[in-house]
């Protein structure tokens, strides 16, 4: 029986756990949820799956579980705050967390299951973009397991040799092939896109996301993040990671090796798939999800992405070729950007603009500490903010309008 911690449990990739999880009840037990504000979903949660604890954002928050939980005759421990989630996340009594709170909220309470063993299963790839080195370091320091849950990462996880994971020459790997769907707006004019809602790009073709990593598919930002993320996990440089389009989202990511083959791994889009076999791994056990059926896939196609179409792409090979807080900053001038264009301030086709302004105003430091990450990550926040305040926001109108 595997007691297993979730950091963003209310979110999609939470609620996907718990769905495997309930499925195996003879091998799982919850011992903490946390959600930032989404109370009444969380209180539900605690009531399926009765954890010791639950963590929120907020003392209000907590107040208003509390009173949930007590009228439900729950006894489930209530907590807020950043050091709540780093103590769920490194509790002795917890065997696996996994890591599903979006963005830099996410990275203490990961690098603290880092730092303490934990079975780390990773959704938040902010952990890694941020503090890449820092992460790892702890990984093998503490002998922590390490496994990513993003599809793409899960699929070369599963395409590498186990011995190898961590060095690709010697595995023969020559490269690390990152299949992305292309968003919303893959085949549209791109002189239109300055006029997109919030609404239609959140309309991911194949995935159900949050809206920030909906946004962030949307200009292949996420893909970027990807990269850096890559880089982290395996070993490999920018010059050996590739993005491939391909709409289908069937083969979830490539790895090609030296003699000619390519391995790929392919599945239904349902990020239960990748969880299952994090869950268990090295078992496998049943996701419910759906066998893939390739008669009825029938074609799968493939593209080089334009960086003139997703030049956010373009800037996240430029932070990782850079190192050091140069993802950092990448990343919150991305987050700043994402919600100003979610909240209609700047045009979709700004955001890029506003995360490129940030990444030649502020210099690129050394990422000795978590410290000097997060301080990085501060000043972009503000750099990024400025930058928004001079821009005119474009008229948004939907597709057709």
């Amino acid at each position: 029986m595997q007691r297993i911690t979730i950091l963003g449990a209310t979110g999609s990739i939470g609620v996907s756990t718990l769905d495997v999880i309930a499925r195996h009840p003879d091998r799982y037990t919850v011992h903490a949820l946390s959600a930032h504000g989404r109370v009444q979903e969380l209180a539900a949660q605690c009531a399926q799956f009765r954890p010791a604890r639950a963590v929120v954002g907020s003392a209000a928050a907590a107040d208003q579980l509390a009173a949930l939980l007590r009228a439900m005759n729950l006894d489930t421990q209530v907590e807020w705050g950043e050091a709540a989630l780093c103590a769920i996340a490194s509790a002795p009594e917890v065997d696996g967390v996994m890591a599903a709170i979006v963005g830099a909220a996410g990275l203490a309470p990961t690098l603290a299951a880092a730092r303490a063993g934990k079975k780390v299963m990773l959704a938040n790839k902010e952990a890694l973009v941020m503090s890449g080195q820092l992460f790892m370091d702890a990984v093998q320091e503490s002998g922590a397991t390490l496994l990513p849950i993003d599809s793409e990462h899960n699929a070369i996880f599963q395409c590498l040799p186990t011995t190898y994971r961590r060095v690709p020459d010697a595995a023969g790997v020559t490269k690390i092939l990152l299949t992305a769907s292309g968003g919303p707006f893959l085949k549209r004019a791109v002189e239109s896109l300055d006029s997109v809602t919030p609404d239609e790009a959140c309309k991911h073709p194949k995935w159900v996301m949050g809206r920030k990593i909906s946004v962030d598919s949307a200009t292949m930002m996420n893909k970027g993040l990807e990269v850096i993320e890559a880089h982290w996990l395996f070993g490999a440089s920018a010059e050996r990671i590739e993005v491939v389009i391909h709409p289908q989202s069937v083969i979830h990511s490539m790895v090609s090796y030296n003699d000619g083959s390519v391995l790929a791994e392919l599945g239904n889009p349902d990020m239960r798939t990748p969880i299952a076999h994090a869950l268990a791994y090295p078992e496998r056990i049943a996701s419910g999800v759906a066998q893939l059926d390739l008669t009825q896939v029938g074609t799968l196609q493939f593209e080089k992405p334009d960086f003139g179409r997703f030049p956010c792409l373009a800037l996240a090979y430029d932070a990782l070729r850079a190192g050091g807080t140069a993802p950092a900053l990448l990343n919150a001038a991305n987050e700043v950007a994402v919600q100003a264009f979610l909240d209609e301030r700047i045009g979709f086709r700004q955001i890029d603009r506003v995360i490129a302004a940030v990444m030649d105003e502020l210099p690129h430091g050394a990422a000795l500490s978590i410290e000097a990450v997060m301080a990085q990550d501060a000043l972009a926040r503000e750099a990024a903010l400025r930058v928004i305040a001079t821009l005119d926001r474009p008229l948004l109108t939907a597709a057709g309008a």
